[in-house]
């Protein structure tokens, strides 16, 4: 059982899991068009991501944007508007196919000269009563593999939660 984590927050603990803040982070690493699809720029911007190569039409293909190549000639000479529908499946598939390409991008970077130094920031214990506080440490390590990122050491129960995980790429 990971230290005390099956009730977490029932003393007044704050924090989020680690898994979640680790997604944050690499998403907000991951960026991309700010624009909302619904601007012409905004639309236009992620038309000509998903249709620059054959491989990220493929990429959006699979991603769920399953119109005819006249369709999308159509959209992106502005001669037809997409639907409120695909407006949705247009933004869903750009922001798959982007995080499918900075991931690759990102993991030989992370991966590169050895790895990566992590922060983590254990949970938020200021509202838990003095007895039933833990002894949990900030923490820093260098992760060599970020093929998987399962493993934050032997502690990895005070991890499971915590109010921020950085890494700089």
């Amino acid at each position: 059982m990971p230290e005390r984590n099956i009730d977490f927050g029932k003393f007044g603990a704050r924090g989020i899991k680690g898994s979640d803040a680790t997604a944050r982070q690499l998403n907000q690493l991951a960026g991309g068009i700010i624009t909302p699809v619904t601007a012409k720029r905004g639309l236009m911007a992620r038309l000509h991501y998903l249709t620059r190569t054959d491989h990220s039409r493929a990429a959006s293909r699979d991603a769920g944007l399953t119109v005819t190549d006249r369709t999308l000639r159509a959209w992106l000479d502005g001669t037809r508007q997409p639907s409120k529908a695909n407006l949705d499946r247009i933004d869903a598939a750009y922001r798959q196919v982007r995080r499918q390409n900075v991931a690759r991008h990102l993991l030989a970077r992370l991966n590169a000269g050895g790895g990566t130094r992590v922060e983590i920031h254990p949970l938020n214990q200021s509202q838990v009563a003095r007895p039933l506080q833990r002894v949990v440490e900030y923490r820093t390590m260098n992760v060599r593999r970020w093929d998987r990122i399962v493993d934050l050491g032997s502690q990895w129960g005070q991890y499971e939660y915590c109010t921020n995980v950085g890494f700089a790429a």
